[in-house]
């Protein structure tokens, strides 16, 4: 069987959320917003024709997004050791930005927290710990390199953007103790379905990430963000194929992307 036709045989789901102004998203970055420069009929060219285009202002963590390693230091410090105030300037980050990540095509593992719970979304606040995460991938191996995926049934929850968003509530995610787990099993990149890949109790919001710091800082491992699991969840799938290809914005701590995945019928 060819590589193509493998991937022909295959369902494809779309992972990234809709972007939209308004959407749900974290208050520490700037929103995103979309407008029509010029529509059709401003302009008119002698045979009849017309364009029409928008000018789009974004933040790079808001929808579907992948964390550059640029995106968090700790003490100063970035991934590697490398000192944050040396290599920022008001272009970006001189190393360690977005246009680094090589586009990853692979085999990706979905650990379903909320299935090992027997309900189709965690509730707000939930702290995942080891223990989750050893229950929802009982049976898989999760290989060095690969890509993880860990299911709280949040995307559900997208059209409601206060309760998304979990300012009040908190939302599901791992704790810092998750994210050690999955650090020792040396993944190219994590993702789940939420603003922040973190454990966030109610009231709390932001305050601290320390599964970023454990992730990016630590261990130079990317994280995906906001992503749409929801019908790729339905299906029972546990592994696949992903292809996830951020844009390439130079010296961005992160930028939108539109991760594929593509699960066999077999």
């Amino acid at each position: 069987m060819t590589l193509w036709s493998a991937v022909a045989a295959a369902t494809v789901f779309d992972l990234a959320q809709p972007m939209r102004k308004g959407m749900p998203q974290s208050p520490n970055h700037p929103p995103f917003r979309m407008a029509l420069e010029r529509r059709h009929g401003d302009l008119v060219r002698p045979d009849g024709g017309s364009a029409a285009n928008e000018v789009i202002v974004t933040g790079g963590h808001v929808g579907t997004h992948v964390d550059a390693l640029a995106h968090v230091s700790q003490e100063g410090r970035l991934y590697g050791g490398l000192d944050a105030a040396e290599l920022t300037s008001h272009e970006g980050f001189g190393a360690l930005g977005i246009d680094e990540f090589t586009p990853y095509a692979g085999r990706c593992v979905l650990l379903d927290v909320a299935a090992a719970h027997g309900v189709a979304v965690l509730p707000a606040g939930y702290e995942i710990t080891p223990e989750d995460l050893d229950k929802a991938s009982a049976g898989l191996q999760i290989g060095e390199g690969d890509a993880v995926l860990i299911g709280t049934g949040w995307s559900r929850l997208w059209d409601d953007g206060p309760a998304f968003v979990g300012h009040q509530d908190g939302v599901p995610g791992p704790g810092e103790r998750a994210g050690r787990w999955l650090a020792e099993r040396a993944p190219r990149l994590v993702g789940g379905e939420t603003i922040a890949f973190e454990h966030i109790a109610p009231g709390r919001g932001h305050a601290t990430l320390p599964v970023h710091r454990t992730l990016l800082v630590e261990s130079g491992i990317n994280i995906v963000e906001t992503m749409r699991l929801a019908d790729l969840l339905d299906t029972g799938a546990r592994e696949f194929l992903l292809v996830l290809a951020p844009l390439p914005i130079v010296g961005a701590t992160g930028a939108p992307v539109r991760p594929l995945a593509f699960v066999s019928a077999a």
